[in-house]
């Protein structure tokens, strides 16, 4: 059986990176490209039109930023595509932001095109985008802001125990090698972490649990 390629939308204000993102996706086994946008406000209307697996969303754009596009195309699509931050620089505070909204993952721009590719293959497919030293750096820079603390009291302590283990960057196979479990059981409590602390994904969760001083920077990977 064939599997349907990847669908993207690209969401760049700038014409020439669109350009060239959508010419270098184009010729990667298994991805395309379904549409452009050039601001947020459109990156939303042609999301909810085209229903993409995965957005390329810039987050420095006029009109509506990615971050605030990002937190409306979650909230408004019944079936949410999967959201990857493109983005300049690692340490943008704008990219905090928007994994706090809700994004699966980002990529730099200057990454080769077959790690883009990959990203959102990875992405498309449900799994975690993470960069647990980037992300620790980002804390460290700058300490994220969270409205809500964390509901430790809700999660278990073998919740807490895989959620610290989602921060690492481990995949639930590692998981399941390293606590010893099954991999069904991991599955289990990686849905009932998402659940409780009301995350969209896996990159989410483990954004929640820095907020909220459950993981610090310097947690070992």
């Amino acid at each position: 059986m064939t599997t349907a390629p990847v669908s993207v939308l690209i969401a760049d204000d700038d014409e020439v990176t669109r350009s060239g993102l959508r010419v270098l996706l184009a010729s990667q086994p298994g991805i395309s490209v379904t549409g452009e946008a050039a601001d947020g406000v459109e990156a939303v209307e042609q999301a909810l039109l085209l229903r993409p697996d995965v957005v390329l969303m810039d987050v420095r754009m006029p009109r509506r930023n990615g971050i605030e596009a990002t937190r409306q195309l979650l909230a408004e699509a019944a079936d949410p595509p999967k959201v990857v931050v493109i983005t300049t620089f690692e340490n943008d505070d704008y990219v905090t932001a928007a994994l706090s909204a809700g994004a699966a993952g980002f990529v730099l721009k200057r990454r080769p095109v077959g790690q883009i590719a990959e990203t959102v293959r990875v992405a498309a497919q449900g799994e975690a985008i993470l960069f647990p030293a980037t992300l620790r750096r980002m804390v460290t820079a700058r300490p994220l802001q969270s409205a809500r603390a964390l509901p430790t009291a809700a999660l278990t302590l073998r919740e807490e125990e895989v959620l610290r283990s989602m921060a690492t960057g481990l995949s639930n196979p590692e998981i399941a090698h390293a606590l010893r479990v099954s991999l069904e059981t991991v599955k289990t409590h990686v849905g009932n972490v998402l659940t409780k602390l009301g995350a969209q994904n896996r990159t989410h969760a483990v954004v929640i649990a820095y907020e909220s001083g459950l993981v610090v920077p310097g947690f070992a990977a």
